[in-house]
């Protein structure tokens, strides 16, 4: 019996770790999108965002997701960054700025046009 719950155990740890790591392990399996990745990881992305926002995670998620780094900066905790995000015009969250592109809400193909 214990070796069944332990199996059972390994099994539900080994799909949370797969899909955690998706994104990884789905570059292994298709390099031809390597050139791609090396221009995403060239990026330079700055994510507006509070701890609350759906849409924020959601956000990070996707990066995440697609291997793009990102600097995060919380507007409610950090003084500085919302001087920065009241500079661009900030009105709402997320605000995402990808190499000076500046999108205004959770918008994955906004993302991944303005990285090429």
């Amino acid at each position: 019996m214990l070796r069944g719950v332990l199996k059972k155990f390994l099994l539900i740890l080994l799909v949370i770790v797969v899909y955690q790591n998706w994104g990884k392990i789905e570059r292994v399996f298709n390099p031809s999108q390597m050139v791609a990745e090396q221009t995403r990881a060239q990026a330079n992305v700055v994510l507006y965002a509070t701890d609350w926002c759906g849409y924020c995670k959601q956000t990070k998620r996707f990066l995440d997701s697609k291997g793009i780094p990102f600097k995060e900066f919380d507007i409610e905790k950090d003084a500085e960054a919302r001087k920065a995000y009241e500079a661009l015009g900030g009105r709402g969250i997320p605000l995402i700025d990808v190499n000076g592109t500046l999108i205004r809400a959770y918008d994955p193909q906004a993302i991944l046009a303005a990285l090429k």
